[in-house]
Protein backbone atom coordinates (compact mmCIF):
# COMPACT_ATOMS: atom_id res chain seq x y z
CA UNK A 1 0.00 0.00 0.00
CA UNK A 2 1.56 3.68 -0.86
CA UNK A 3 0.10 6.92 0.16
CA UNK A 4 -1.83 7.70 -3.08
CA UNK A 5 -2.98 11.49 -1.69
CA UNK A 6 1.15 12.29 -0.71
CA UNK A 7 2.30 15.02 -3.09
CA UNK A 8 5.53 17.22 -3.37
CA UNK A 9 4.30 20.35 -1.89
CA UNK A 10 4.12 18.71 1.40
CA UNK A 11 8.38 17.83 0.85
CA UNK A 12 9.28 21.67 1.06
CA UNK A 13 8.66 23.37 4.21
CA UNK A 14 11.79 25.82 4.39
CA UNK A 15 14.20 23.90 2.36
CA UNK A 16 15.40 24.74 -1.13
CA UNK A 17 12.89 23.58 -3.38
CA UNK A 18 12.97 20.54 -6.05
CA UNK A 19 9.74 18.87 -5.42
CA UNK A 20 7.27 21.14 -6.79
CA UNK A 21 6.76 21.25 -10.37
CA UNK A 22 5.48 24.99 -10.98
CA UNK A 23 7.83 27.49 -13.04
CA UNK A 24 10.75 28.48 -11.47
CA UNK A 25 10.48 32.09 -12.04
CA UNK A 26 7.65 35.20 -11.80
CA UNK A 27 3.94 35.47 -13.47
CA UNK A 28 3.74 37.80 -16.12
CA UNK A 29 2.85 41.15 -15.67
CA UNK A 30 -0.61 40.53 -17.28
CA UNK A 31 -1.14 37.66 -15.53
CA UNK A 32 -0.66 39.62 -12.56
CA UNK A 33 -2.88 42.19 -13.22
CA UNK A 34 -5.54 39.84 -14.26
CA UNK A 35 -5.62 38.43 -11.03
CA UNK A 36 -6.21 41.36 -8.89
CA UNK A 37 -8.42 42.93 -10.89
CA UNK A 38 -10.47 39.73 -10.61
CA UNK A 39 -11.21 40.94 -7.20
CA UNK A 40 -13.20 43.68 -8.06
CA UNK A 41 -15.70 41.63 -9.36
CA UNK A 42 -16.08 38.72 -6.20
CA UNK A 43 -19.17 40.51 -4.92
CA UNK A 44 -21.26 38.80 -7.76
CA UNK A 45 -21.11 35.14 -8.24
CA UNK A 46 -18.63 33.41 -10.07
CA UNK A 47 -19.29 32.72 -13.97
CA UNK A 48 -17.18 30.77 -16.13
CA UNK A 49 -18.90 31.16 -19.48
CA UNK A 50 -16.04 33.98 -21.10
CA UNK A 51 -13.76 31.35 -19.60
CA UNK A 52 -15.04 28.57 -21.80
CA UNK A 53 -15.13 30.73 -24.79
CA UNK A 54 -11.78 31.56 -24.88
CA UNK A 55 -10.53 27.93 -24.35
CA UNK A 56 -12.29 27.03 -26.82
CA UNK A 57 -10.42 29.12 -29.42
CA UNK A 58 -7.33 28.22 -27.89
CA UNK A 59 -8.10 24.93 -28.80
CA UNK A 60 -10.25 25.02 -32.06
CA UNK A 61 -12.75 23.76 -30.37
CA UNK A 62 -16.38 24.59 -29.65
CA UNK A 63 -17.54 26.20 -25.90
CA UNK A 64 -19.86 22.63 -25.39
CA UNK A 65 -16.60 21.03 -25.30
CA UNK A 66 -15.16 22.92 -22.61
CA UNK A 67 -15.88 22.18 -18.45
CA UNK A 68 -13.74 24.49 -16.72
CA UNK A 69 -12.88 23.02 -13.59
CA UNK A 70 -11.20 23.63 -9.74
CA UNK A 71 -7.94 22.45 -11.27
CA UNK A 72 -7.30 18.96 -12.80
CA UNK A 73 -8.20 17.58 -9.18
CA UNK A 74 -11.87 18.34 -9.55
CA UNK A 75 -12.05 16.66 -13.00
CA UNK A 76 -10.48 13.68 -11.61
CA UNK A 77 -13.24 13.62 -9.38
CA UNK A 78 -15.66 14.55 -11.47
CA UNK A 79 -15.37 11.24 -13.70
CA UNK A 80 -14.70 8.72 -11.09
CA UNK A 81 -18.30 9.86 -9.58
CA UNK A 82 -19.64 10.12 -13.07
CA UNK A 83 -20.65 6.55 -13.95
CA UNK A 84 -19.92 2.94 -11.62
CA UNK A 85 -16.58 1.39 -13.65
CA UNK A 86 -16.70 -1.83 -13.68
CA UNK A 87 -12.79 -1.89 -14.85
CA UNK A 88 -11.00 0.93 -14.45
CA UNK A 89 -7.62 0.81 -15.17
CA UNK A 90 -5.18 3.18 -14.20
CA UNK A 91 -1.45 3.09 -16.34
CA UNK A 92 1.43 3.91 -13.49
CA UNK A 93 3.67 5.25 -12.65
CA UNK A 94 1.57 8.40 -12.66
CA UNK A 95 0.19 10.99 -10.92
CA UNK A 96 -1.84 9.40 -8.18
CA UNK A 97 -4.82 11.38 -7.89
CA UNK A 98 -7.37 9.61 -10.27
CA UNK A 99 -6.21 6.47 -8.50
CA UNK A 100 -7.15 7.71 -5.31
CA UNK A 101 -10.45 9.56 -6.61
CA UNK A 102 -11.63 6.17 -8.19
CA UNK A 103 -11.21 4.00 -4.61
CA UNK A 104 -13.07 7.36 -3.19
CA UNK A 105 -15.56 6.86 -5.46
CA UNK A 106 -16.04 3.09 -4.49
CA UNK A 107 -14.10 1.64 -7.57
CA UNK A 108 -11.97 -1.17 -7.22
CA UNK A 109 -8.80 -0.24 -9.60
CA UNK A 110 -6.82 -1.87 -11.93
CA UNK A 111 -3.26 -1.22 -11.61
CA UNK A 112 -1.12 -1.36 -15.23
CA UNK A 113 2.55 -0.36 -14.14
CA UNK A 114 4.72 0.03 -17.27
CA UNK A 115 8.96 -1.01 -16.94
CA UNK A 116 11.48 1.47 -17.25
CA UNK A 117 11.88 3.39 -20.13
CA UNK A 118 8.09 3.57 -19.42
CA UNK A 119 6.20 3.83 -22.71
CA UNK A 120 3.10 2.77 -23.19
CA UNK A 121 2.20 -0.75 -25.32
CA UNK A 122 -1.63 -0.27 -26.17
CA UNK A 123 -1.82 -4.10 -25.48
CA UNK A 124 -1.26 -3.80 -22.08
CA UNK A 125 -4.43 -2.24 -21.46
CA UNK A 126 -7.09 -5.01 -20.38
CA UNK A 127 -9.59 -5.27 -23.10
CA UNK A 128 -12.68 -5.20 -20.84
CA UNK A 129 -11.03 -1.83 -19.69
CA UNK A 130 -13.94 0.94 -19.19
CA UNK A 131 -12.23 3.54 -18.14
CA UNK A 132 -8.48 4.33 -18.78
CA UNK A 133 -6.47 7.11 -17.18
CA UNK A 134 -3.16 8.00 -18.35
CA UNK A 135 -0.95 11.14 -17.97
CA UNK A 136 0.92 12.71 -21.40
CA UNK A 137 3.78 13.95 -20.41
CA UNK A 138 3.53 11.84 -17.14
CA UNK A 139 4.12 12.65 -13.39
CA UNK A 140 6.71 11.45 -12.54
CA UNK A 141 8.49 9.90 -15.32
CA UNK A 142 8.47 12.86 -17.68
CA UNK A 143 7.57 10.50 -20.86
CA UNK A 144 5.63 11.49 -23.83
CA UNK A 145 3.43 9.00 -25.43
CA UNK A 146 3.05 8.98 -29.12
CA UNK A 147 -0.38 10.16 -29.42
CA UNK A 148 -1.13 7.46 -31.73
CA UNK A 149 -0.23 5.11 -29.03
CA UNK A 150 -2.96 6.44 -26.87
CA UNK A 151 -5.55 6.54 -30.01
CA UNK A 152 -4.88 3.10 -29.72
CA UNK A 153 -6.48 2.89 -26.60
CA UNK A 154 -10.02 4.08 -27.96
CA UNK A 155 -12.84 1.87 -28.47
CA UNK A 156 -16.71 1.65 -28.20
CA UNK A 157 -17.64 1.63 -24.53
CA UNK A 158 -14.64 2.94 -23.01
CA UNK A 159 -13.49 6.74 -21.87
CA UNK A 160 -9.92 7.64 -22.26
CA UNK A 161 -8.86 10.17 -19.99
CA UNK A 162 -5.19 11.66 -20.55
CA UNK A 163 -3.54 14.27 -17.94
CA UNK A 164 -2.16 16.66 -20.22
CA UNK A 165 -1.15 18.97 -17.21
CA UNK A 166 2.41 19.26 -18.28
CA UNK A 167 1.98 19.44 -21.81
CA UNK A 168 2.10 22.93 -22.10
CA UNK A 169 5.88 22.74 -21.02
CA UNK A 170 6.67 20.61 -24.07
CA UNK A 171 7.64 22.97 -27.41
CA UNK A 172 5.10 22.57 -30.07
CA UNK A 173 2.89 20.38 -27.38
CA UNK A 174 3.42 17.59 -29.58
CA UNK A 175 1.45 14.20 -29.13
CA UNK A 176 -1.67 16.55 -27.79
CA UNK A 177 -5.03 15.30 -28.12
CA UNK A 178 -6.63 18.59 -27.04
CA UNK A 179 -7.72 19.31 -30.37
CA UNK A 180 -9.29 16.18 -31.06
CA UNK A 181 -13.17 15.55 -30.75
CA UNK A 182 -13.30 11.84 -30.50
CA UNK A 183 -15.96 10.03 -29.05
CA UNK A 184 -14.80 8.58 -25.85
CA UNK A 185 -11.86 10.95 -25.30
CA UNK A 186 -11.08 13.09 -22.28
CA UNK A 187 -8.34 15.54 -21.97
CA UNK A 188 -7.08 17.55 -18.72
CA UNK A 189 -5.89 20.67 -18.65
CA UNK A 190 -3.77 22.54 -15.71
CA UNK A 191 -2.90 26.13 -15.45
CA UNK A 192 -1.31 26.18 -12.41
CA UNK A 193 2.14 24.58 -13.06
CA UNK A 194 2.98 26.23 -16.34
CA UNK A 195 2.08 29.99 -14.57
CA UNK A 196 3.01 29.51 -10.96
CA UNK A 197 -0.48 29.66 -9.17
CA UNK A 198 -1.47 26.43 -7.80
CA UNK A 199 -3.27 28.13 -4.82
CA UNK A 200 -6.22 29.98 -7.91
CA UNK A 201 -6.78 26.60 -8.71
CA UNK A 202 -7.29 26.67 -12.09
CA UNK A 203 -7.83 24.03 -14.94
CA UNK A 204 -10.27 22.27 -17.85
CA UNK A 205 -11.42 19.32 -19.56
CA UNK A 206 -12.12 19.10 -23.24
CA UNK A 207 -14.29 16.19 -24.75
CA UNK A 208 -17.29 16.02 -26.65
CA UNK A 209 -20.33 17.96 -25.88
CA UNK A 210 -22.56 14.92 -24.67
CA UNK A 211 -19.35 13.62 -22.09
CA UNK A 212 -19.08 17.33 -21.10
CA UNK A 213 -22.81 17.72 -19.95
CA UNK A 214 -22.96 14.88 -18.07
CA UNK A 215 -19.93 15.77 -16.12
CA UNK A 216 -20.99 19.41 -15.48
CA UNK A 217 -24.20 17.57 -14.24
CA UNK A 218 -21.83 16.11 -11.08
CA UNK A 219 -20.21 19.48 -10.71
CA UNK A 220 -21.27 21.70 -7.31
CA UNK A 221 -22.60 25.14 -8.21
CA UNK A 222 -19.63 27.84 -8.93
CA UNK A 223 -16.78 24.86 -7.44
CA UNK A 224 -15.00 27.37 -10.39
CA UNK A 225 -13.89 30.53 -8.67
CA UNK A 226 -14.12 34.23 -10.09
CA UNK A 227 -10.17 34.30 -9.71
CA UNK A 228 -10.06 31.31 -11.23
CA UNK A 229 -12.04 32.00 -14.35
CA UNK A 230 -10.03 35.14 -15.16
CA UNK A 231 -6.99 33.21 -15.23
CA UNK A 232 -8.51 30.64 -17.46
CA UNK A 233 -9.40 33.25 -20.38
CA UNK A 234 -6.06 34.90 -19.38
CA UNK A 235 -4.23 32.28 -19.76
CA UNK A 236 -5.44 31.13 -23.83
CA UNK A 237 -4.93 34.31 -24.92
CA UNK A 238 -2.48 35.05 -27.86
CA UNK A 239 0.20 36.73 -25.25
CA UNK A 240 -0.30 33.87 -22.97
CA UNK A 241 0.87 31.36 -25.97
CA UNK A 242 3.69 33.65 -26.70
CA UNK A 243 4.67 33.32 -23.35
CA UNK A 244 4.13 29.64 -22.62
CA UNK A 245 6.52 28.80 -25.98
CA UNK A 246 9.02 30.75 -24.16
CA UNK A 247 8.79 29.19 -21.00
CA UNK A 248 8.75 25.59 -22.68
CA UNK A 249 11.45 26.35 -24.88
CA UNK A 250 13.35 27.73 -21.52
CA UNK A 251 12.44 24.84 -19.53
CA UNK A 252 13.96 22.28 -22.35
CA UNK A 253 17.31 23.83 -22.03
CA UNK A 254 17.27 24.14 -17.69
CA UNK A 255 16.29 20.28 -18.32
CA UNK A 256 19.34 19.51 -20.30
CA UNK A 257 21.79 20.89 -18.07
CA UNK A 258 20.33 18.68 -15.54
CA UNK A 259 20.45 16.01 -16.81
CA UNK A 260 23.80 16.56 -18.04
CA UNK A 261 24.74 16.80 -14.26
CA UNK A 262 23.50 13.53 -13.49
CA UNK A 263 24.97 12.50 -16.49
CA UNK A 264 28.89 13.72 -15.18
CA UNK A 265 27.64 11.75 -11.83
CA UNK A 266 26.93 8.88 -13.15
CA UNK A 267 23.51 9.44 -11.75
CA UNK A 268 20.49 7.05 -14.37
CA UNK A 269 17.97 8.79 -15.46
CA UNK A 270 14.61 8.64 -17.27
CA UNK A 271 14.90 11.12 -20.49
CA UNK A 272 12.24 13.72 -20.04
CA UNK A 273 9.86 15.84 -22.27
CA UNK A 274 8.67 18.17 -19.35
CA UNK A 275 9.17 20.13 -16.24
CA UNK A 276 11.02 17.43 -13.98
CA UNK A 277 13.16 14.54 -14.69
CA UNK A 278 12.69 11.01 -12.81
CA UNK A 279 16.40 9.79 -11.20
CA UNK A 280 17.45 7.04 -9.46
CA UNK A 281 20.46 7.69 -7.42
CA UNK A 282 19.51 4.83 -4.72
CA UNK A 283 17.28 4.06 -1.47
CA UNK A 284 18.32 6.75 1.26
CA UNK A 285 19.14 9.89 -1.26
CA UNK A 286 16.09 11.88 -0.82
CA UNK A 287 16.58 11.58 3.49
CA UNK A 288 19.90 12.78 2.84
CA UNK A 289 19.13 15.63 0.32
CA UNK A 290 16.68 17.10 3.12
CA UNK A 291 19.30 16.78 5.54
CA UNK A 292 21.40 18.94 3.80
CA UNK A 293 18.45 21.15 3.21
CA UNK A 294 17.58 20.12 0.05
CA UNK A 295 13.83 18.51 -1.00
CA UNK A 296 13.44 16.63 -4.18
CA UNK A 297 9.88 14.55 -4.78
CA UNK A 298 10.42 11.11 -2.98
CA UNK A 299 8.74 8.59 -5.95
CA UNK A 300 8.10 5.61 -3.41
CA UNK A 301 4.27 6.48 -3.44
CA UNK A 302 4.40 6.40 -7.32
CA UNK A 303 3.19 2.37 -7.57
CA UNK A 304 5.94 0.78 -9.74
CA UNK A 305 8.66 2.88 -8.09
CA UNK A 306 10.42 2.64 -4.68
CA UNK A 307 12.90 4.75 -2.41
CA UNK A 308 15.54 4.27 -4.80
CA UNK A 309 14.01 7.04 -6.97
CA UNK A 310 13.55 10.96 -7.13
CA UNK A 311 11.75 13.55 -8.94
CA UNK A 312 13.81 16.15 -9.46
CA UNK A 313 11.75 19.74 -10.51
CA UNK A 314 13.90 21.20 -13.52
CA UNK A 315 15.05 24.61 -12.11
CA UNK A 316 17.00 27.67 -13.76
CA UNK A 317 21.12 26.32 -13.85
CA UNK A 318 21.92 28.68 -10.82
CA UNK A 319 19.82 26.73 -8.60
CA UNK A 320 20.48 23.52 -10.18
CA UNK A 321 24.27 23.45 -9.63
CA UNK A 322 23.51 23.71 -6.03
CA UNK A 323 21.65 20.06 -5.86
CA UNK A 324 24.41 18.80 -7.97
CA UNK A 325 27.06 19.63 -5.75
CA UNK A 326 25.26 18.55 -3.03
CA UNK A 327 24.11 15.18 -4.78
CA UNK A 328 27.59 13.35 -4.69
CA UNK A 329 27.78 13.38 -0.50
CA UNK A 330 24.52 11.84 -0.13
CA UNK A 331 25.71 8.65 -2.07
CA UNK A 332 28.00 6.02 -1.99
CA UNK A 333 30.38 6.34 -4.83
CA UNK A 334 30.11 2.33 -5.09
CA UNK A 335 26.70 2.63 -5.93
CA UNK A 336 27.43 5.28 -8.32
CA UNK A 337 27.50 2.70 -11.38
CA UNK A 338 27.64 4.32 -15.26
CA UNK A 339 24.70 3.78 -17.15
CA UNK A 340 23.18 5.24 -19.98
CA UNK A 341 19.97 6.96 -19.22
CA UNK A 342 17.93 4.62 -20.79
CA UNK A 343 20.26 1.26 -19.58
CA UNK A 344 17.90 0.63 -16.24
CA UNK A 345 18.49 -2.71 -14.50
Amino acid sequence: MVDLRHHGDVEVGDLLDFAVNTYAGPRPPWLEATLRNSLSAIDRYPDPTKARAAIARHHGRSPSEVLPTAGAAEAFTLIARAVPWERPVVVHPQFTEPHAALEQAGCRVTEVVLREPFGLDPRQIPDDADLVVIGNPTNPTGVLHPADAIRALLKPGRLVVVDEAFMDTVPGETESLAGEAASGLVVLRSLTKHWTMPGIRAGYLLADAATVGDLAHGQVPWSVSTTAAAAMAACASPVAEAEARRRAHEIAAWRTHLCNGLTSLNIPYVPSATSFVLARPGAGVHEELREAGIACRRADTFPGLGRAWLRIAVRPPQMTDRLLAVLPDCWDAPRAVPHHPLDMP
